[in-house]
């Protein structure tokens, strides 16, 4: 284990009360799961009381996150039943043994999760940010896996052209250089809080004080929870190489797209362009937020979401 650039550990957080229910806790159920020579943790989110409406939803987060981004949608859907894993790599999951963390190699990890869990074809899959990626990919190799298919602040056109490319490619040589420094300060540069809440004052857009305070705090406590240098470089990579509209032609299933008015990494412009390009898509806009729709607005999200699946029933 020498070589491993072990995370803190972000168990201890709390978040603030006053942003979760109090029944999300007694929902929640801990497991752990080997997928292929890895221990995945995963957290299950039993329904409240279940209904006709009861559905099993697979939620897969975003870059550096981990299941903790998207605990404020799942606390607005109580009647459903949410499996949420750290993907290999992040938070409490260990990185692939093996394999190169990539767009293609999460999600043969989907599909080996599922198997692990018996989930059927009528699990519903959601994705955010760069999970949109990875759950999109995923469902164009593997017609009749899941129905539907959400994604939030789907990652729609190619991270590396147009206005952010200049951005983003600096975003790369930060992490390329971050995992040739020495050990120590190459894990300082990639954990130093500053430059975390830089990112989160510039994702924010509520003007909600405890809000923010609470969303600098979540970045704070989970952003820096990787595994290791070189997971974190690969997964950049394949974050900034991909995007939905690269299979949308091979999404035959119902896709909702819930995007951000004031998304600066998936635009709206570009969320318009990948409807039209889907076979069967829905567009939900959500005014006044960017690409922290989880943290923000988890009401009109988990309202879209409930719509959604009413109307595609299981």
């Amino acid at each position: 284990m020498d070589n491993v650039d072990t995370a803190p550990s972000p168990r201890g957080a709390q978040a603030p009360s006053e942003f979760f229910s109090e029944s999300l806790s007694r929902r929640r159920h801990a497991s752990e799961v080997e997928v292929d020579g890895s221990k995945v943790a995963y957290w299950t989110y039993e329904s409240v009381t279940v209904t006709p409406m009861t559905r099993t939803i697979l939620v897969i987060h975003g870059f550096r996150g981990d299941h903790h981004g998207l605990l404020r949608v799942a606390d607005q859907l109580p009647e459903m039943r949410i499996i949420m894993p750290d993907l290999p790599a992040f938070g409490s999951s260990e990185p692939f043994a093996h394999d190169e963390h990539s767009v293609e190699r999460y999600g043969k990890f989907i599909s080996a999760f599922m198997n692990a869990l018996a989930l059927d074809g009528k699990t519903v899959l959601l994705g955010h940010s760069f999970g949109s990626i990875v759950a999109s990919h995923f469902a164009a190799a593997n017609p009749g896996t899941v129905y539907p298919l959400i994604l939030i602040n789907p990652i729609a056109a190619p991270a590396l052209e147009g206005p952010k490319g200049t951005m983003t490619k600096l975003a790369v040589l930060y992490y390329q250089a971050s995992a040739k420094l020495p050990r120590a300060l190459g894990l300082a540069v990639l954990r130093n809080r500053a430059i975390v809440r830089i990112m989160s004052i510039t994702m924010a857009k509520t003007k909600d004080k405890a809000l923010r305070r609470f969303i600098h705090g979540q970045h704070d406590a989970y952003f820096s929870a990787f595994a290791d240098r070189k997971s974190l470089l690969e997964s950049f990579k394949a974050s900034v190489s991909g995007n939905v509209a690269e299979v949308a032609e091979q999404l035959t299933l119902p896709v909702l797209l819930v995007a951000g008015e004031k998304d600066e990494i998936a635009t709206l412009p570009n969320q318009h362009k990948l409807m039209k390009r889907l076979p069967d898509a829905k567009l939900e806009v959500i005014p006044d937020v960017g690409h922290l729709i989880h943290y923000e607005t988890p009401v009109p999200a988990a309202e879209a979401i409930r719509t959604f699946l009413e109307e595609h029933p299981a």
